[in-house]
């Protein structure tokens, strides 16, 4: 990866902004099918807002802490030859119910519910019916939380649901669809299987962005694009910060939609289309404690989720996966926490107080023995969802060579970086399908 910029002009096939998720398995992809391929990222590393940084010896994550194994983002590494290093944790997950650590592994939503009300049954059967049949999924109107409302006023219940629309979606369950819910948990992969990367989450990236240079393409870092050419309605290339022009094409965004609007101009789009820009333009927020300890502190070997909690969404536990990620003798950790509300503003300061209030109910002597490295907070213009699962806008754009990828334009009911790797594969065909490479030979 290089961290110049060009200083005269230069063509490519494809042209990638951002060099997140969802760009780098773009350009990976392209790559791999000889489109001469340059990924532009600003930032000096990879990774965009799923990347790792390294405080005092600790990787801390920045933003997604996990990796999905089994789906698209694991299928589309073996495609493209690029190492899997994404180590699972047994059990994945455990529950914090009435005080106890629950393993719901093979026993499902029957035996996760049943452990928190006797009504467990019906919320069960309703899953079931909307898993059977779409026309039990309920009404794109009806929130997550007002939908378990229907079946159970249990603390307990809503807290689970919030907390796992929190993990899959960083969105509190009153502002995401149930249908975009169940239609994940009983049509989609539901996240069942996941790990850390030794690295952190940054070591996958690095390795997709290592396979794109293998391949023949170019990563520059530390490089900003300030505009994106056109010609009528047809995409040419970008002007980078300093002046100098890049030519190609085909330009795909991972910077999203809005930020996309921004470098097009927008006297440059048409209005229907920027005004549905606009309009979808809802990022979700998160808050974030990473705290490392010399004693273990959770038992959970992976993540560990709560049915009663103020804020608290998880902790999860690196260290018993990848010790690499901390120093010798030390346990790396993090807690999440979607704010209220989890779109819009909210009082940052008290979002906090709640947080930390959590984890040291759950971790008796936390300010003793936790020592706090970072608190992050994900919001606005660098947020861990551009877009609320179920509002999400198209790939496509009024011009021709240019579309978008990343969590902002992903598929109906998915999340996170899963949902940034689907995107790319989908666009990939798209651009596949319209644009041929310069360039007659292909990687084999």
């Amino acid at each position: 990866m290089t961290d110049h910029t060009p200083t005269g002009d230069a063509t490519y096939d494809v042209i990638v902004i951002g060099a997140g998720a969802g760009g780098l398995f773009t350009a990976a992809r392209l790559q791999h099918q000889g489109y001469r391929t340059l990924v532009l990222e600003r930032l000096d590393k990879v990774g965009g807002r799923a990347s790792t940084t390294e405080i005092d010896g600790f990787k801390v994550n920045d933003g997604a802490i996990v990796i999905e194994c089994g789906g698209v983002t694991e299928r589309s590494c073996r495609e493209l030859d690029v190492p899997w290093e994404i180590r699972e944790p047994s059990p994945p997950i455990l529950y914090r119910i009435k005080g106890k650590d629950v393993d719901v592994t093979g026993g499902g939503w029957g035996f996760l519910l049943q452990k928190l009300t006797r009504q467990g049954a019906k919320l069960v059967s309703g899953i079931g019916a909307a898993r059977k049949d779409d026309d039990a999924l309920p009404e794109d109107e009806l929130s997550l939380a007002d939908w378990v409302s229907r079946y159970t006023r249990n603390e307990g219940v809503h807290g689970i649901f919030r907390n796992m629309a929190a993990s899959v979606f960083a969105v509190g369950s009153e502002d995401l669809p149930a249908r975009v819910f169940l239609t994940y948990f009983t049509r989609k992969s539901a996240f069942k299987r996941f790990g850390f990367h030794p690295e952190g989450t940054i070591g996958l990236w690095r390795a997709l962005a290592a396979a794109i240079e293998r391949d023949g393409g170019e990563v520059r870092l530390s490089t900003e694009v300030e505009r994106i050419l056109l010609d009528g309605d047809r995409v040419t290339g970008v002007v980078l910060a300093g002046g100098a022009t890049v030519s190609a094409p085909v330009v795909v965004s991972d910077v999203g939609p809005a930020a996309t609007l921004e470098l097009l101009g927008e006297a440059e789009v048409p209005a229907d289309f920027r005004e549905t820009v606009k309009s979808n333009d809802r990022p979700t927020a998160m808050i974030t404690v990473n705290f490392a300890s010399r004693e273990r502190l959770v038992e959970a070997p992976g993540m560990l989720s709560f049915a009663t909690s103020r804020r608290l969404a998880y902790i999860a536990n690196f260290t018993d996966s990848c010790p690499e990620m901390a120093p010798e003798g030390w346990h790396l950790y993090v807690g999440t926490a979607v704010p209220k509300p989890s779109v819009g503003d909210f009082d940052e300061e008290a979002e906090y107080a709640l947080l930390l209030e959590d984890l040291r109910e759950t971790i008796p002597g936390f300010d003793e023995q936790a020592r706090i490295l970072s608190k992050v907070t994900t919001r606005d213009g660098w947020p861990p969802q551009r877009a609320v699962s179920g509002f999400d806008m198209s790939h496509d754009t009024p011009f021709t060579g240019l579309w978008n990828v990343g969590d902002a334009v992903k598929e109906y009911a998915n999340g996170g970086t899963t949902a940034c790797a689907e995107t790319a594969e989908i666009v990939v065909g798209k651009i596949v399908a319209e644009h041929a490479p310069a360039r007659a030979s292909q990687h084999v």
